[in-house]
């Protein structure tokens, strides 16, 4: 697999300029075997680039600038998805070449094993979050479930002791009123007992005074 680099060697921009030399310049760093072709003097290489460019990649006016950089017939980026690459240490990933012994870039399928390593441990972890949820609504359910049979405990001692309490009140309310009818009997026998005595004494007034009138009638 050869890379390709499309420049243009007559480009009076300075930017592209530098872009052109750091893109030549890091591939001869990393010993990556690459191809200049140049689209200033050859129509057929400028035709090719554009046409193999993915629309979503070209800019605004529909002409992608160099340089443009592919694996054979596969396109790899511009300068600044190349840029990013080497930033984030995966330049061999984005050529779409392995890496070489010693590199410190981890192989593509190794990342994505990693990335897949990684989803399977956050599944995981939410597994054991949920669980742990679960384990703690359990116990939520069951103190809450303890809590009502307390409460109803304690409502049914509350009512009991109020029922104790109703009772206690009747049976109080009914010794009162038998006091009271106790009471008013007494007082009625004692006006039966006064007015029996009172009935007596009159009598025997009436019986004196009948004495003493008949000791006068006599006396005459």
């Amino acid at each position: 697999m050869v890379i390709k680099v499309f420049l243009a060697s007559s480009s009076g921009s300075t930017a592209i300029k530098k872009k052109q030399q750091d893109v030549v310049g890091f591939l001869e760093a990393l010993k990556v075997e690459y191809a200049q072709l140049d689209i200033a003097c050859n129509e057929e290489n400028r035709m090719w680039m554009r046409q193999n460019v993915p629309q979503e990649k070209k800019p605004a006016n529909g002409i992608p600038l160099p340089p443009q950089i592919f694996n054979e017939e596969s396109y790899c980026g511009d300068y600044d998805t190349f840029f990013d690459a080497k930033e984030d240490n995966s330049v061999y990933a984005f050529l779409g070449l392995p890496p070489p012994p010693g590199s410190k870039e981890v192989p593509v399928e190794e990342r994505n094993g990693d990335a897949h390593g990684e989803e399977e441990q956050a599944a995981e972890e939410e597994e054991e979050e949920e669980g742990e949820g679960g384990e703690e609504e359990e116990v939520a359910e069951g103190e809450t479930a303890e809590d009502d049979a307390l409460e109803g405990e304690t409502a049914g001692d509350a009512a009991e002791e109020a029922v104790e309490e109703t009772d206690e009140v009747t049976e109080d309310t009914q010794a009162h009123a038998d006091e009271e009818e106790q009471e008013e009997a007494d007082e009625d026998r004692e006006e039966e007992d006064l007015q029996s005595e009172e009935e007596e004494e009159l009598r025997q007034l009436e019986e004196e005074e009948e004495a003493e009138v008949q000791e006068g009638e006599e006396a005459e």
